[in-house]
């Protein structure tokens, strides 16, 4: 597989560091997921497999069932732009709209960093005939442009903005990086809809033993280490749970020198290059995290206490 530029850049820009003898380099930026249409599709393959629906799919999946008169009330009755952050393709919004269907007028906006994730949004959207989609230059970027992009939807009655950034997509930044970004999106009265994990240590093995088995997972992450110029025989995937986090990493089994134009990197064996991050916090934590944000801060949690989603007002 041809070398990216980009990871590589990234990759001797971080550097490694050192926990005891082994060297681990961390380069778990989500933005290297989806540098290619391949990278993207399998991603979405990832996430219907079944072994990633027992997880976290289903749990807000279910959350969302459970409250959703609740979270519709609180949105009341005035239109609405759903800004659907991190979109992928469409489906975790999807049940959102339908309830939302005939009950308030919105208009659906997917931004998701891969062209490839919004063409997948906005044709599965389309196919629920249910809303206004908006279609613009913007759909396409990170979350750093963000109060650039929201007053452009503040159109005609379109005067409020619901966020989504569902699917743990925040557990895969720094929270107070990406709260501050979006924030900075948002009027007074506008919402923000998180679903994200809880660090819950009675199902962390299980969270684990769940990454390590579904290859969804290695087959979507393996894409970085092999841009890189590594051979696919000479990493292993692992998954491990460290710091309120579960860590997504390969592990070289043999001594590597990768050379790209004037560039050089040393892999000896050992050496562990982390991929993603998933961050779990606990319930307290992640409240006051949230309340440091958002004047208004509601909570529904599973029944196993593993997830959350949290509906916030600005």
């Amino acid at each position: 597989m041809q070398v990216n530029d980009l990871i590589l850049k990234e990759l001797l820009k971080r550097g490694y560091s050192l926990q005891g003898r082994t060297r681990v380099w961390d380069i778990s930026d989500s933005k290297l997921w989806y540098l290619t249409p391949e990278q993207a599709q399998a991603y979405l393959d990832l996430v219907e497999t079944q072994k990633y629906k027992e997880g976290i799919g289903p749990k807000e999946l279910s959350l969302l069932k459970e409250n959703m008169d609740s979270i519709i009330k609180e949105l009341g009755k005035k239109p609405v732009n759903i800004i659907d952050l991190g979109c992928g393709n469409g489906k975790k919004a999807a049940l959102l709209i339908e309830n939302m269907k005939g009950r308030i007028k919105f208009r659906y906006c997917p931004i998701d960093i891969s062209g490839y994730m919004v063409e997948n949004a906005i044709e599965n959207i389309k196919k629920l005939d249910a809303a206004e989609i908006v279609e613009f230059q913007w759909n396409i970027s990170d979350f750093e442009n963000l109060e650039n992009i929201t007053p452009l939807l503040r159109k005609s009655e379109y005067k409020r903005n619901l966020f989504l950034l569902l699917g743990n997509t925040l557990g895969n930044f720094e929270i107070h990086e990406l709260l501050h970004e979006i924030r900075s999106g948002m009027r007074d009265g506008d919402l923000l809809l998180i679903g994200n994990g809880l660090d819950n240590h009675k199902v962390e093995e299980d969270i684990v033993k769940s990454c390590k088995e579904n290859k969804g997972f290695d087959i979507f992450l393996s894409y970085i280490p092999l841009q890189l110029g590594l051979a696919r025989d000479t990493i292993e995937y692992n998954v491990r749970f460290s710091n309120s986090r579960i860590e997504f990493y390969y592990t070289l089994l043999s001594n590597k020198t990768l050379k790209f134009q004037e560039k050089e990197v040393h892999f000896y064996k050992g050496d562990q290059i982390i991929v993603a991050l998933a961050y779990q916090y606990e319930k307290e934590e992640f409240m006051s995290y949230l309340h440091m944000y958002f004047k208004n801060v509601k909570i529904y949690e599973s029944s196993d206490g593993s997830y959350s989603l949290v509906l916030c007002t600005k």
